[in-house]
């Protein structure tokens, strides 16, 4: 496995600061991929012990921990459990969490869809075949889903937050709807929204760290990073670094073996 760790500067208009006393380390979209984010948290720790004990070690993983990749029950698990012992761990809902429980809780006519954008994969994890469900009536199929998700899974789903205030900085799924205040923001459009939010630019009164929008490098501006670098497809785990007014990443790519590509 290889990976990457780069620095950037900012302007000094845009600097903006973390929480003292703590080393913050924001993971992207991480859908299943438990093999990159196993090698993702060994560099963390790596990279945290490397900098001194001084400050207290912080996670924060933005939503979306299922579907797509191939063990999506697995990711649940680790982060569920704590990554890394001694460590902070904050884990925020992304729209792949929210639709997961509204099949748990009963929805109709969400089960074909989630089972086309990555819900397959999430299934098989849990060791059911999806083909299966393909020809189950809807009632069975809720059903059956049920009883293969973990009652404590379903629970550490249902706890998940929307947001994250880390000194200057939010960290959220999605991103903000631009012009609303923090606390009118509608937990629709902090886990689904793309626009206006991507072309906004105007300030927030904060940095707002997100994932849910792909883009093959992260995607810095001057009020926004994207770290939703398609770790399912790409083979790229992406992390966010913080502390005091530094900031770094850290990225773990998956070896041609593993059917990851490098993105340049």
């Amino acid at each position: 496995m290889s990976g990457m760790l780069r620095r950037w500067r900012r302007s000094r208009q845009a600097e903006r600061r973390g929480v003292e006393g703590y080393r913050a380390y924001g993971i992207g979209d991480v859908h299943g991929r438990l093999d990159l984010l196993v090698e993702l948290l060994d560099r963390i720790r790596e990279d945290h012990a490397a900098r001194g004990d001084t400050a207290e070690l912080l996670l924060v993983f933005l939503g979306d921990l299922i579907d797509r990749g191939p063990d999506s029950s697995g990711v649940v698990e680790l982060v569920r459990t704590g990554p890394i012992p001694g460590a902070r761990t904050v884990a925020l809902a992304g729209n792949h969490e929210e639709v997961l429980l509204r099949l748990l809780g009963g929805e109709r006519g969400l089960l074909a869809q989630w089972l086309s954008f990555g819900g397959d994969a999430c299934l098989a994890s849990y060791g059911a075949d999806p083909r299966l469900f393909e020809g189950l009536p809807e009632s069975e199929g809720l059903a059956e889903l049920q009883r293969l998700i973990p009652p404590e899974h379903r629970d550490f789903l249902a706890s998940l937050a929307d947001t994250f205030r880390f000194g200057d900085y939010l960290f959220v799924h999605a991103g903000l709807r631009p012009g609303t205040a923090l606390h009118n923001q509608s937990p629709r459009d902090l886990r689904w929204i793309r626009q206006p939010f991507l072309d906004d630019p105007r300030d927030h009164g904060m940095t707002v760290v997100h994932g849910h929008t792909i883009t093959e490098e992260v995607d810095i501006r001057t009020h926004r990073i994207g770290i939703d670098t398609g770790a399912y497809r790409s083979g790229v785990l992406t992390a966010l670094a913080i502390e005091g007014d530094q900031h770094w990443l850290i990225q773990q790519r998956a070896s041609s073996e593993q059917g990851g590509k490098e993105v340049r």
